[in-house]
């Protein structure tokens, strides 16, 4: 089958108008297609290609952003609990009666409340690690603690039987 098509040409110094005939041409049926020909890349593809590019690495920053805000998240909330227990230990040691006097420095740590510090009896030493250990919250209970030597003040005045 043939086709007619009109073409019009411009010339150097008008328009010329042609016609022509062209025939239309089967492939073989056994022979794969040809791909079509590359065409160029227009100035639209490769401002596309950008975007494209703009927006997965945008994509990658958000995917790493997500990530530190939850590990920040995570921290800021296990430091906030931490600090719950350790207010709560250091609230029972504080009232406690037997307490009264000691100087006590409490640090909380994944579940484990550090005692530092001096009491006066072994007797208080053992009300401390106690009360830390029976709070809510703290999973052990690194002891630290000293006991403080008694002063000449705390001791009974002897009394001197010689004079008499």
């Amino acid at each position: 089958m043939l086709r007619k098509s009109w073409a019009i040409v411009p010339a150097a110094l008008g328009l010329v108008l042609t016609v022509g005939t062209w025939g239309v041409a089967q492939e073989p049926k056994d022979l794969p297609p040809t791909p079509p020909p590359q065409q160029p890349r227009g100035t639209g593809e490769a401002i596309g290609d950008t975007v494209d590019n703009v927006v997965q690495s945008i994509k990658r920053g958000a995917r790493a952003t997500t990530e530190t805000l939850q590990e920040q998240y995570q921290r800021a909330r296990t430091t906030v609990h931490d600090m719950g227990v350790q207010s709560r230990v250091y609230s029972r040691l504080h009232w406690d009666k037997d307490l009264y006097d000691a100087k006590i420095d409490i640090e909380f740590k994944e579940g484990t409340a550090i005692l530092r510090g001096t009491v006066r009896t072994l007797q208080a030493k053992a009300k401390a690690i106690e009360l830390a250990r029976d709070t809510v919250g703290v999973d052990r209970v690194d002891d630290h603690l000293t006991i403080e030597p008694a002063s000449p003040a705390d001791a009974p005045a002897s009394v001197d039987k010689t004079k008499t």
